[in-house]
């Protein structure tokens, strides 16, 4: 998802000032990550730029000057083509959490969990997988109360519910892996 993409799909609704645009994007997206004003107004520049938005009129009513966007033909072109692309499944089968307990193998203590290591030495994979897991579960109470609230919009609803089908995807892998480490620990360390 790009930030253009959403922002011509919030024009849609309306030509829009750029602080009603990031106001309807936190409120359209709670679970995302807020936009930054400066990255609507640069954003909104670059499809002025491109013709995918226009300049609809300015107005100052009690405060600075507010210009209006909206979206053009191009940008709506634009939107069409984008939301009839299917979004492809991840390319590389890798991330983070695979990337943290490869390398707290090479870098750490495969002792497991228990006591700091030593001077010089990282936590082990098995201790990495125990405080991500123990990371996981803290972020799924909170969407889990928060899609409990019954005044939460279904937008929240929605997108808890994906937040939490992807972290229990990561605490299943992280079981699966913390089951089979010590033949991964001898694979890394073999190659």
């Amino acid at each position: 998802m790009t930030t253009a993409h959403v922002l011509l799909g919030l024009l849609t609704s309306g030509p829009s000032h750029g602080y009603d645009l990031k106001k309807r994007h936190d409120e359209r997206f709670p679970e995302a990550r807020p936009l930054a004003y400066g990255q609507v107004y640069s954003t909104l520049q670059r499809l002025v730029r491109d013709g995918l938005a226009e300049e609809d009129g300015t107005e100052a009513a009690g405060g600075p000057e507010r210009t209006r966007y909206r979206i053009t033909d191009a940008g709506s072109d634009k939107l069409k083509g984008w939301l009839a692309e299917v979004a492809p499944p991840a390319p590389f089968v890798s991330n983070e959490i695979f990337a943290k307990v490869v390398v707290a193998i090479l870098a750490g203590d495969t002792a497991g969990p228990g006591p700091s290591p030593g001077p010089g030495r990282h936590p082990g994979p098995a201790a990495y997988l125990d405080a991500q897991r123990a990371a996981h579960l803290a972020r799924m109470r909170e969407l889990t109360t928060a899609k409990a609230d019954p005044a939460a919009p279904l937008a929240t609803v929605l997108s808890a519910d994906y937040a939490l089908s992807h972290l229990d995807a990561d605490l299943r892998w992280m079981a699966t892996t913390a089951q089979r480490l010590s033949t991964l620990e001898k694979e890394v360390r073999a190659s």
